[in-house]
């Protein structure tokens, strides 16, 4: 790969890209604030790297063919042993880039890939080249599943294996990076523990992600993930899942992907009951999502009417609030199974 020069190596630089992930992900900041160094640093760049690529996959503006282009071309830039300059890849997203004016936090991540890039380079071989091929995982999925439905102008998945086929090049790949950095601290049982329970833990907290952003992923994104066999079952066009004609129907597929959801727990909890704390991994960093997205379920199974209604599901902020401070004054593993079973009847606040 071919990064031009190494301007974007600084400390600043570093701190910018910690700014940037509290902009663009309310769960991963919290993530990154509980972890210390050097894993803070090596999940955070990590994370970015993955969002220019989610970034360009979501963006409804850009057509599909040319999302597909732009990822394959993000992927040999990836490539340390592929001649992708930095400056041809900001040269091709450029036409794409919003004004700086109407520049939301993910499309400002985009436009200092350089900066992204670099700090990355600057990081030990080791925990680098562990991050390096889940990324490129998460890029050709995502480059892949744009070729797919390029006649269609967004996603249009069709059916469940189809839905977690893409869950895996979302989140899985993701797992797959924090499993790797993690679990050098583990024993060799603990981590392959952990490698067979990390796809439950992301498809876990993808799957509750599709069930509550079904509008913002149409009209935001030009996407519908809720599989389309089960939106015909309920007789609903895939085009018209925000309708409020369709509530009934879009509420009762969104009642089945949070049930799929829920049968990602008991592994996905037994991840969190192996995953070392060590090389500045921390429990709470990955406790404290995985029990949102238990509070989250307890809401779509609540108020799934929401997610056509309202836009999407959200638990209180206040609930949040007390979920971190649990963890704050300090918690065991042995808690995870109460406030699992307490955050999945009530508000942890109440």
């Amino acid at each position: 790969m071919t990064t031009g020069q190494s301007e974007y190596t600084t400390d600043a630089d570093m701190e910018w890209c910690y700014d940037a992930v509290h902009g663009v992900s309310r769960t991963f900041s919290i993530t990154i604030d509980r972890l210390e160094e050097p894993m803070a640093k090596h999940i955070c760049l990590g994370y970015l790297l993955c969002r220019v690529a989610d970034t360009i996959e979501d963006a409804g503006h850009i057509p599909p063919a040319e999302q597909t282009v732009l990822l394959s071309t993000y992927d040999r830039l990836l490539d340390p042993n592929a001649a992708q300059s930095l400056e041809s890849f900001m040269d091709d997203i450029e036409p794409w880039l919003p004004g700086p004016e109407n520049r939301s936090n993910d499309w400002e991540v985009v436009a200092n890939t350089p900066r992204v890039v670099a700090t990355f380079e600057t990081l030990d071989e080791e925990p680098r080249e562990i991050m390096r091929e889940p990324v490129r995982e998460l890029v050709d999925g995502m480059a892949m599943f744009t070729d797919r439905y390029a006649d269609e102008g967004g996603l249009r998945l069709q059916t469940l294996d189809e839905l977690e086929e893409y869950c895996w090049y979302a989140a899985g790949t993701v797992g797959t990076l924090i499993t790797g950095l993690v679990a050098r601290g583990a024993s060799p049982d603990r981590a392959a523990e952990m490698r067979d329970n990390a796809r439950s833990f992301a498809l876990l907290l993808q799957l509750v992600n599709i069930a509550k952003d079904v509008e913002t992923d149409y009209h935001e994104e030009n996407n519908v993930y809720l599989p389309a066999e089960w939106l015909a079952e309920e007789n609903v066009d895939v085009e018209a899942v925000t309708e409020v004609e369709n509530q009934s129907g879009v509420t009762n597929v969104v009642e089945r992907i949070t049930g799929r959801a829920e049968t990602y727990l008991d592994d996905a909890q037994r991840y969190l009951e192996v995953v070392p704390e060590c090389h500045g991994n921390r429990l709470s960093a990955w406790a404290i999502p995985y029990l949102l997205a238990v509070g989250t379920m307890r809401e779509l199974r609540e108020r799934p009417e929401d997610v056509v209604e309202e836009g999407n599901v959200k638990i209180a902020r206040a609930e949040v609030y007390a979920l971190i401070q649990q963890f704050e004054e300090g918690m065991s593993r042995s808690r995870l199974d109460e406030l699992r079973s307490k955050m999945a009847e009530q508000p942890l606040h109440h």
